[in-house]
């Protein structure tokens, strides 16, 4: 343009570095291909490196005056071949920082060859120098391999790639090139430190849990059981059960659980009835062998998240467990093998075989209905839907036609859908005005020998129903003097009727007559909740409980 005054080499020099070092980061695509070399781009690198002193970088300076010629040394940036390898920019484009930001530069370091036909393996001055004088270049260099040119000629061991640094793996391979070239790791805004670090944990977290699911093709271990039967068992299989006896110390304290039990349950086979069945909410359901030795025989993790409700099956071979990861399992104890997989819509908190048809189950947890499932078909052959939040437990009435399933009522004002008479064929609602108090029930029980129910409540007591239509309260009998507090507390009866069960809160465990609904005696077992308790379905004296601590406890 006419009139302009013509600017000085100084001037047009510093004009381009404001340009370049306000330039748009987003704006432009990477065009340089890795491992080329331009002249133009090593003037420009230059002429904006800013070098600090060291015996490794050429003292002279830069001087535009003189047509912007480079200094002839060049230090250890120098090859062998005598191609210049271009300076290290201050920052990257890609990585957004500014020329302000806080880099640390190598510092000198020795040289380190590594030969072609060995493995690389990490140097002594980088592992035996101590944590604050470890250069930063040295404490990258870990599975360190040479990369080899288009030329033939191996690159300088600052400039080789590490193994974590593959192009393509996270689209910024424009980046990792740049890496490769500048040998200076560049600012990384503290947004994208913060996605990566939560990618790496997500990833790490899957790589963890892998193995545990069933995906992973290792089944557990086959249940070592012996042949013969227990022989405090024995004397009493053909001798018909006469009454119970209240426990009054301890026999074994079962611990192995790394969070607390939700349940335990005896097998229901009176030849294999030492073994015990416990669930944790440490993704695990262990068997134990809980009258001869106390010895944990099998741990099972088959579940990524807490298991909420594990059964045996009748016939005492098989184990049903469902969880929090949506996920049911049918385990083989003999073979170790999975004979059912299945995926609910719902985590599991209950779950009940069919008293007669043994190949069906009910299964219920978050959600306003409850499943049954096949296990010949692994298919969800009814479904039971309520305007509930969740259900709690579910109990089977003797005939296996009729079932009660304890819930979370969604309404406040109301007390009707607590507990809910369903009929199992036609998924019909048979009653669900059984139960007007408005309290929550967590479990359900049912009499050994009478046609009743009881159900725990969270107003701190025991109620007695009738297991026949209408399924009315009893009025008279109230069992109290234990605590709920929100918890799953569990009640049993006795195998002969006698005796009713209970847990509490404060870790009581409290033993009722049934007829008199009086207190026979409270044992302190436990420091945490006690919510699970049973008696042994031969043993005339023997009671195991659970609690919130994660230890089992058996009482004799």
């Amino acid at each position: 343009m006419k009139g302009s005054l013509p600017l000085t080499d100084k001037e047009k020099l510093s004009s381009m570095a404001s340009l370049v070092a306000y330039e748009d980061s987003d704006s432009e695509a990477e065009t340089e291909p890795a491992g080329s070399f331009n002249p133009a781009i090593q003037m420009k690198d230059a002429s904006d490196a800013v070098r600090p002193p060291g015996p490794d970088f050429a003292s002279e300076v830069l001087d535009a005056k003189n047509g912007g010629a480079l200094p002839t040394k060049h230090g250890s940036c120098e090859d062998t071949a005598g191609c210049r390898l271009p300076l290290a920019r201050l920052w990257s484009r890609d990585s957004g920082s500014c020329p302000n930001q806080r880099l640390q530069w190598p510092r000198t370091e020795p040289e380190v060859t590594f030969p072609t036909s060995q493995p690389a393996r990490p140097s002594l001055w980088a592992s035996h120098a101590p944590a604050g004088h470890v250069p930063l270049a040295a404490a990258r260099l870990k599975q360190v391999k040479l990369f080899w040119g288009a030329s033939g000629s191996p690159e300088p061991s600052c400039c080789a790639r590490t193994g974590s640094e593959t192009p393509g793996e996270d689209g910024s391979s424009s980046l990792q090139r740049r890496w490769r070239e500048d040998c200076v790791v560049p600012y990384t805004p503290k947004r994208r430190r913060q996605l990566q670090k939560a990618l790496s944990t997500e990833t790490g977290k899957s790589k963890a849990v892998e193995p545990q699911g069933p995906c992973a093709g290792r089944a557990p271990a086959p249940l070592c059981v012996a042949p013969q039967v227990s022989e405090f068992i024995q004397p009493y299989l053909d001798s018909q059960y006469k009454e119970t006896k209240i426990p009054r110390k301890v026999l074994f304290h079962l611990r192995g659980h790394r969070g607390p039990v939700n349940n335990i349950q005896w097998c229901p086979v009176s030849s294999k009835s030492h073994m015990l069945l416990s669930t944790s909410m440490d993704k695990t359901f262990k068997v134990w062998n809980a009258v001869d030795t106390g010895s944990c025989l099998q741990t099972y993790s088959l579940h990524s998240e807490a298991v909420r409700a594990a059964r045996w099956s009748p016939c005492g071979r098989r184990i049903l467990s469902g969880g929090f990861d949506f996920a049911l399992h049918l385990t083989d104890l003999e073979t170790g093998t999975q004979l059912f997989s299945g995926q609910s819509d719902f985590r599991i908190t209950t779950l009940k075989f069919h008293p007669r048809d043994h190949s069906v189950f009910v299964c219920g947890g978050f959600s306003s209905e409850m499943k049954a499932w096949d296990i010949r078909t692994s298919k969800v052959v009814r479904s039971y839907k309520a305007t509930i939040q969740q259900t709690l437990d579910i109990l089977f009435l003797r005939e296996g036609s009729e079932f009660l399933s304890s819930t979370d009522a969604s309404s406040r004002d109301s007390a009707d859908r607590t507990i809910i008479a369903w009929d199992f064929r036609s998924s019909a609602k048979i009653s669900n005005q059984i139960f007007h108090e408005r309290y929550t029930c967590p479990s359900l029980t049912l009499h050994p020998r009478e046609p009743v129910f009881l159900a725990q409540t969270n107003g701190n007591y025991l109620a007695l129903f009738s297991a026949v239509w209408p399924y009315r309260m009893s009025r008279r009998r109230r069992y109290e003097g234990h605590k709920v507090e929100g918890y799953s507390v569990g009640c049993e009866c006795s195998p002969d009727g006698d005796l009713l069960l209970t847990g509490s809160a404060d870790g009581r465990v409290l033993v009722y007559s049934f007829r008199t609904a009086s207190r026979a005696r409270t044992l302190h077992g436990h420091t945490h909740a006690c919510v699970g308790t049973t008696f042994h379905p031969v043993l005339p004296s023997v009671l195991a409980t659970c609690s919130w601590e994660g230890d089992v406890k058996i009482w004799h």
